[in-house]
């Protein structure tokens, strides 16, 4: 097995948005020595990203797993699942044990996600909900020895509200990441990253500390929001990431994201940290390598 000078570790080169050109914007990123893991959000899309992967030698992997805000009724994301009624079809989908296990013994299933709680668009029913399947993918992930790739979003301004337990949830200071941890701690004997890292420092040392890396999008390339949880994850923790369609980087701002560009997130991370490009694009990609098992 070769080895990239880039790794984009959370794509989604498998949803509606890339139909016209997926093949070109793979060989775009292999081309320019990017390797792509496609992560899945339900059914669909995580079966489509491992139909990806079979089309190519190397290079080209898969994630699989059940968005939360996809265990409930959710908005439409035409970039997800395109336009119209018909691609609605997993909507509100219940997380299936076997289903997944059975996709992920396909040998380029990296791990399972993206899983985890999204309080930003939030039902009064949704947490447990989410917790729910959350635990169901830990599980799953112990059993198969494969590690979680955390989605893990909070809402601030939706303080207070009440899940089906009756028990209140204050945002600001039991958040999504404070959740999530808790359950990581109770069930999970496998480790992993939490992509698209967008939580305070003090939030991110208990991922830390747990052995799970972060990764980092095209965001900062363009707000120094996250510099301070940048600067002071340790190199050997942090993975680079585009999240494409969504969250393009400077200087391609406007336009839909790929994974070639994550080059940029790579940049930028060097920049914050004070760091020679070579010395970061390489340690992200050892950490890849040793995180999600590749060889």
């Amino acid at each position: 097995m070769s080895r990239p000078t880039y790794i984009d570790i959370h794509s989604h080169v498998n949803f509606k948005a890339f139909d016209e050109d997926r093949e070109a914007v793979i060989e775009r990123a292999l081309a320019n020595d990017t390797w792509v893991i496609n992560v899945g959000t339900q059914q669909d899309t995580s079966r489509h990203a491992v139909e990806m992967a079979e089309q190519y030698a190397e290079g080209v992997y898969a994630i699989i797993g059940l968005h939360p805000i996809h265990t409930g009724k959710s908005y439409h994301d035409t970039q997800e699942l395109g336009e119209g009624g018909a691609e609605f079809t997993s909507r509100g989908e219940v997380f299936d044990y076997e289903y997944y296990k059975k996709l992920a013994s396909h040998p380029k299933v990296l791990g399972f996600g993206e899983c985890g709680l999204d309080y930003y668009r939030l039902e009064e029913e949704s947490i447990e909900r989410q917790k729910a399947a959350f635990v169901e993918h830990i599980k799953l992930a112990n059993d198969v020895g494969k590690p979680l790739m955390l989605h893990i979003r909070n809402n601030p301004k939706d303080k207070g509200r009440a899940s089906t337990d009756g028990a209140r949830h204050d945002f600001a200071q039991s958040s999504a990441y404070r959740d999530a941890i808790e359950l990581l701690r109770e069930h999970a004997t496998v480790k992993g990253d939490v992509h698209f890292f967008a939580g305070s420092w003090e939030e991110a040392k208990l991922f830390l500390d747990f052995g799970f890396t972060l990764s980092f999008t095209g965001v900062v390339t363009f707000t120094h929001d996250y510099d301070e949880v940048v600067r002071n994850t340790p190199l050997d923790m942090i993975m680079s990431e585009t999240d494409s369609p969504y969250i393009t980087p400077v200087p391609y701002r406007g336009k839909r994201n790929e994974p070639m560009y994550v080059s940029e997130v790579v940049k930028k991370i060097a920049e914050i940290k004070g760091l020679p490009l070579e010395t970061v694009s390489a340690t992200l990609v050892d950490n890849a390598f040793r995180v999600f098992g590749l060889k």
